[in-house]
């Protein structure tokens, strides 16, 4: 099964999941443990991928990453 893409990436998240986690100073390790202490388990290299639109973002991976940061799910959704 062939993955839809947008724009050739496989999600719209990724740009700025980096630039709110920077924002806030946080590593994308640092970001796995708290997604962890929620039950919520993604590796630094999936946070990557994600960031660098190569990998799609379950729903519940998208709540607990707005979750952690503090923010909307629409936050993430814009496209600049």
């Amino acid at each position: 099964m062939k993955n839809s893409r947008f724009n050739d990436n496989v999600n719209i998240v990724g740009s700025n999941l980096k630039k709110y986690r920077l924002e806030r100073n946080m590593s994308q390790e640092q970001l796995c443990n708290k997604l962890s202490l929620i039950g919520i388990t993604l590796y630094k290299n999936d946070i990557y991928r994600i960031e660098n639109n190569k990998r799609t973002v379950k729903d519940f991976e998208l709540w607990g990453i707005t979750q952690i940061l503090n923010i909307k799910c629409e936050n993430l959704f814009s496209i600049e």
